[in-house]
């Protein structure tokens, strides 16, 4: 059954106006990042040198990291209020304000509801010659409550297990022919099935940003800084339910959208930027999904 999808042309610190309080699943934000530069955008018929002088996407520069968690403090505050008892709030962002982020976000919501830290691998490589490049972001998990949402037997939170592993450790089969192993922990027993793979950790280096940056790729849309839809279905079938809502106040592109609406998901998107609101809107007509647009 198809499900929703809301996009809206606003602030997200008027995020309350558009979504009731403890309803959503999940609240996934990636907001500016304090790199200090204007963003803008590509098209992606054209070369990447075209991005310089694409359309502005949004402007990243602030005074100081202060002014710049003065700002993030109340949009923090209002998106973890849309949260339900078993939802989570997820916030990407990398090396230059995660770790005040962190500390920020501690003491808005305490220090218990801090659940993980995910390190994503986009995969470009180092450009710093003179000391180790910072090729990571950081995805901070917290909880409304004590037990969230979390589908961790899904194949999207599974990798495969080490040849050695395998060869080792799976030497029976059960009555359908599936390889397993298994353990006694505690005094129970456990069964691990190689096809399921292992549960995975924290570290996310399998979903590259090029799938969705380069020209050459369909999923690209030319938007600055869009995350592959591999990374945000990861998360969406994770933190939350078939049916369930997923909330971006900072949608950009539109991928956490279209993650959560293939994976038959509600979804309310917002972006303060009007190309992020029409380069979204025109990714949702391109594969035929309706929206509502709402504008301010």
């Amino acid at each position: 059954m198809p499900c929703g999808v809301t996009l809206i042309h606003d602030d997200a610190i008027h995020l309350a106006r558009w979504v009731h309080d403890r309803s959503a699943d999940l609240v996934y934000m990636d907001p500016p990042f304090n790199v200090g530069t204007v963003f803008r955008a590509r098209n992606k018929l054209v070369g990447s040198s075209w991005r310089a002088k694409g359309a502005l996407a949004y402007d990243d520069r602030w005074p100081s990291i202060d002014e710049y968690l003065l700002w993030l403090s109340p949009r923090l505050e209002v998106a973890w209020c849309t949260l339900h008892e078993e939802g989570t709030l997820w916030l990407h962002l990398d090396h230059r304000a995660v770790h005040d982020a962190k500390v920020l976000c501690d003491r808005l919501f305490g220090r218990s509801a801090f659940r993980a830290e995910v390190i994503w691998t986009p995969g470009n490589g180092s450009r710093n010659r003179n000391f180790l490049g910072i090729t990571h972001q950081t995805i901070l998990v917290y909880a409304r409550g004590k037990q969230p949402i979390f589908h961790g037997r899904d194949p999207v939170m599974r990798e495969p297990f080490a040849a050695t592993s395998l060869a080792m450790h799976f030497t029976q089969r059960d009555a359908h022919g599936r390889l397993f192993r298994e353990r006694i922990i505690g005094g129970k027993r456990y069964r691990y099935y190689a096809d399921e793979g292992r549960a995975l950790g924290s570290v996310w280096s399998d979903c590259p940003s090029m799938e969705a940056n380069t020209p050459l790729l369909n999923e690209t849309t030319g938007y600055a800084t869009q995350k592959p839809l591999k990374l945000l279905t990861r998360i969406v079938r994770a933190a939350s339910r078939k049916g369930g809502l997923i909330v971006d106040p900072f949608c950009g592109s539109g991928t956490t959208l279209m993650a959560a609406v293939r994976d038959e998901r509600q979804s309310l998107g917002m972006d303060i930027g009007a190309l992020a609101i029409a380069t979204s809107r025109t990714r949702f007509q391109h594969e035929s999904i309706e929206i509502a647009l709402q504008n301010t």
